[in-house]
């Protein structure tokens, strides 16, 4: 398999870059390549302006997402943020890893997705009509290859629990798993989520780090998270509402839209 890790942490000595170190080693040993691309160490652009369309009328207003579809559809996007879309297309496999910064991921790595999931690119795809609304939701540019999170975080994971004060840790995610990596397509992977981080001695980072080996090594068959499939039949279109009967006794929340 071809890996790309999107790597998102300001600091080459801290445990997130031991763990990135852990992830690509375990991968090639597998006989697996890996591509990485480093926010931080590339001094990416997080924020989407004007620069990114460098073909925009500078009498022209703004908008983002029109301007998104005429740069992808004329080439006109910008090198740093093509190149990071081909990265994308090379790759069977998606590893974005990052420390989880109030409850979601760095700034940084928001802006990547920002600006690397061009209109036409990530979405925008497909026929929209009474019949189907685009290729998303498990279709689409990115379907057919696999995604998976590697979070740090400095909580228990009993606050993380499905009674704990911060949230279940899967809601937390939740709009990454589905809204970021299912949406254009991808096959989601349970997260590898390591807890107490700033706390973790030797021993427990040799704990993490073979969780971590053993997630890399089973990368091509670990079940992926069961999300309904937007064009498979359990949602009516155009409302993109779940069909009624389809989910559990006293089911509700992100949970509707797993099988």
């Amino acid at each position: 398999m071809n890996v790309l890790i999107v790597y998102a942490h300001p600091e080459p000595r801290s445990l997130n870059a031991s763990l990135r170190d852990v992830a690509v080693g375990e991968l090639k040993a597998q006989g697996h390549s890996v591509e990485l691309s480093d926010l931080y160490a590339m001094g990416w652009k997080a924020q989407v302006d004007r620069t990114d369309f460098p073909t925009l009328d500078p009498d022209t207003r703004l908008r983002v997402a029109a301007a998104s579809s005429d740069a992808f559809a004329a080439d006109a996007l910008t090198d740093d943020v093509k190149a990071e879309q081909e990265k994308l297309l090379r790759a069977d496999a998606l590893i974005l890893q990052f420390p989880l910064w109030w409850f979601t991921m760095p700034a940084i790595l928001k802006g990547w997705i920002d600006r690397v999931y061009a209109y036409g690119f990530a979405y925008g795809v497909g026929e929209h009509s009474d019949h189907r609304w685009g290729d998303r939701y498990g279709e689409g540019t990115l379907g057919g290859k696999r995604a998976m999170l590697v979070v740090t975080t400095g909580g228990w994971e009993q606050h993380y629990s499905p009674r704990g004060i911060n949230g279940p840790i899967d809601d937390l995610l939740f709009p990454i798993n589905h809204g970021i990596l299912h949406y254009p397509g991808y096959d989601v992977l349970p997260p590898f989520v390591i807890y107490r981080v700033d706390r973790l001695d030797e021993a427990g980072f040799e704990q993490a780090a073979e969780h971590l080996r053993e997630r890399m090594r089973t990368l091509e068959t670990t079940r992926p998270i069961s999300f309904r499939r937007q064009n498979g039949g359990d949602y009516l279109i155009p409302s993109l509402e779940l069909r009624a009967g389809l989910e559990a006794a006293g089911v509700s929340g992100f949970s509707l839209h797993l099988k």
